[in-house]
């Protein structure tokens, strides 16, 4: 690696913020004999570029003897994230290659037909004559012929042994606090009626514990067998028996690796089981410590590191997470340029959103965010609702103070599309959002405000959640929270110049805030510290969805101050407390016709963060 050309290497045709700081940084903690350097680079800091810049120091063919290795990778975990990489005039020497699912073939009568199901994967000895144009493979040959290979980080981690894609001098990784997560679903083995083909025939007995869990998959293992026996002695197959096929074939693997595992009295490993249905539900098998899987996956896979993201909250915490050596890491910490009146947060809590709790909370928290709608009547604004089941409860009580109108939502099946339809509209619509805290660019008008709707602790019934907590590991418990918090407040302001207010619905983030102050960034905690309860108008149905509102275009995009010191709300508001009760009618309910009016039909997008399938060769 050639960390002093770093500068030379920056794509951009001038520095941005604290760009040219973070560079410097960067070259001096690689020049220092790093092998890893962690980069604490929040929203908008240009990491993309930053991560280009220390690709281009990877040793070239010109510069190795004999044996070394050359080059460089570019991976994420989030698809979206490499599409934006894709689509960036400033790195088109990154070459793309994703999974075969993402690829139609070209065959006659096959168009539409992903390459993962095309007549190579389905016929026995079958001899594509037009491979050499086939766009999965070309693609392929392309990026593993380039200084620059770009992929998600489940292909390259499923590409691990590949001849294709060998060891390289420079890893880089975007969004790299998700690592630790990666390696527990690559760890994971999860036996439900999507995964295991032969369900019907082989269902669960009740698991109460490892031993059930093993004497299950060796049934289902042997069942397995004699189901895929049967395929391949089928001389070609349809789309649907070749992806049943490779299930079988990952089950089966899956399966001998925890079986071969637990027995093995040296292998060291913690297993926890999860079947929280009984007997005929799904089953979940993973092991405790999942960051060992990351060795030949990730860490064998280059000889420097550079790992990126805004919520690396604690070096020592991460490097255990993802196992590293602390020694052998540095972190570069890549201070915040957008002005912290900007991207406000306020204080609008209802009481905490347990499970317990939540049937008292979300009648409060649906008055309080139609107030917030009243005070932002011409602006778009992502509701975050943690779970499917507070999206659903929360959109009732929306129904019942009339303002519907103005309300999107999604399923697990169309968020794609719906969160496409909602970007592209000009109408101030608010979608009640699942799951969408990361890898979300909501830059100026897209999204001016948003809601926080529970503090995102992960789930304590999941065993190894559990276990962790039991084993007093209470710090990971709350740097996982506050991670996924930080995420979600970087969503609207993309640029020193963007602007938009964070709300805060669970009085739960309160606690988390207290309790995860020694992990917090310093220009998150300067946030934190300025937050404050906003005055907002009485929730009147009205007003919330804009009928007979006077216009806004008076506000200017670029003036953020403006929304720092009133939360946006409009001139006209009521000036009411938002802890207070409020004023509005509950209205009626019309129906409850704007689910159905608002969905499109099935998305057939790919683009959410698992959508890249683990299929590679």
């Amino acid at each position: 690696m050639q960390p002093g050309r770093i500068f030379d290497e920056f794509p951009a045709p001038a520095y941005r913020g604290a760009q040219e700081r973070a560079l410097a940084d960067i070259r001096d903690a690689f020049a220092a004999d790093n092998d890893v350097v962690l980069v604490r680079a929040p929203t908008g800091s240009g990491k993309s570029l930053l991560a280009r810049a220390i690709a281009g120091c990877a040793r070239t063919a010109g510069e190795s003897e004999a044996g070394e290795v050359i080059d460089a990778y570019y991976t994420t975990p989030q698809v979206s994230q490499l599409d934006d990489v894709a689509g960036d005039d400033l790195l088109t020497d990154l070459k793309v290659i994703r999974g075969k699912n993402n690829y139609d073939c070209i065959l006659p009568g096959e168009t539409d037909t992903p390459v993962d199901q095309a007549p190579c994967a389905r016929e026995r000895m079958f001899d594509c004559q037009v491979q050499h144009r086939c766009p999965y493979f070309s693609d392929r040959a392309i990026a593993a012929n380039n200084r620059i290979a770009a992929m998600t980080l489940a292909y390259f981690m499923q590409t691990a042994g590949s001849d294709v894609f060998g060891q390289r001098d420079v890893l880089v990784v975007d969004e790299a606090h998700g690592l630790g997560n990666w390696a527990e679903m690559y760890a994971t083995i999860d036996l439900g009626p999507d995964t295991v083909p032969i369900w019907d025939a082989c269902e669960p007995p009740e698991v109460d514990g490892l031993d059930d869990a093993v004497s299950y998959a060796d049934t289902l293992h042997t069942m397995a067998g004699r189901r895929l026996t049967e395929v391949r002695q089928q001389a070609e197959l349809d789309p649907e028996e070749a992806a049943e096929r490779d299930k079988l074939v990952q089950l089966q693997s899956d399966l001998s690796w925890f079986a071969e595992d637990y027995r093995d009295e040296d292998s060291g490993t913690t297993w926890v089981v999860d079947q929280n249905g009984g007997e005929g539900s799904r089953v979940t098998i993973k092991p405790m410590a999942p960051e060992k899987y990351l060795k030949h996956t990730v860490w064998d896979r280059a000889q420097n590191f550079a790992l990126l993201s805004a919520t690396i909250l604690n070096k020592d915490a991460f490097c255990a997470n993802v196992g590293l050596a602390p020694d052998r890491v540095e972190l570069v910490e890549v201070p915040h340029t957008f002005p912290v009146e900007n991207r406000p947060l306020y204080d609008v809590t209802q009481g905490k959103m347990t499970y317990e709790a939540r049937d008292e909370t979300i009648p409060r928290v649906a008055e309080t965010l139609v107030r917030i709608m009243a005070a932002h009547p011409d602006e778009k604004g992502l509701v975050h609702c943690h779970s499917y089941a507070i999206q659903d409860q929360l959109l009732d009580h929306l129904r019942e103070f009339g303002v519907e109108s103005r309300v999107r939502t999604h399923d697990s099946e169309d968020r794609d599309a719906q969160l496409s339809t909602w970007k592209r509209v000009d109408d101030p619509d608010v979608f009640l959002s699942v799951k969408m805290e990361e890898a979300l660019d909501l830059e100026g008008d897209l999204c001016r405000w948003q809601l926080l709707c529970k503090a995102p602790y992960p789930n304590t019934r999941d065993s190894r959640v559990a276990a962790r907590l039991e084993d007093d590991q209470w710090g990971w418990y709350y740097r996982t929270a506050l991670r996924t918090v930080i995420q979600a407040c970087g969503r609207p302001v993309r640029a020193p110049d963007d602007y938009g207010a964070t709300y805060l619905a669970d009085s739960s983030l309160l606690d988390l805030f207290e309790r995860a102050r020694v992990d917090m960034p310093g220009w998150f905690a300067e946030q934190v510290d300025r937050m404050s309860q906003p005055d907002l108008p009485a929730a009147d149905a009205t007003a919330a969805t804009g009928s007979g509102s006077a216009s806004a275009s008076g506000r200017s995009r670029s003036t953020g101050s403006s929304a720092g010191d009133s939360g946006g709300a409009s001139s006209g508001s009521s000036g009411a407390s938002a802890s207070g009760s409020g004023s509005g009618s509950s209205g009626d309910d019309d129906g409850g016709n704007s689910r159905s009016g608002r969905r499109s039909r099935r998305s057939k997008s790919k683009s959410n963060p698992i959508a890249d399938v683990w299929d590679t060769e």
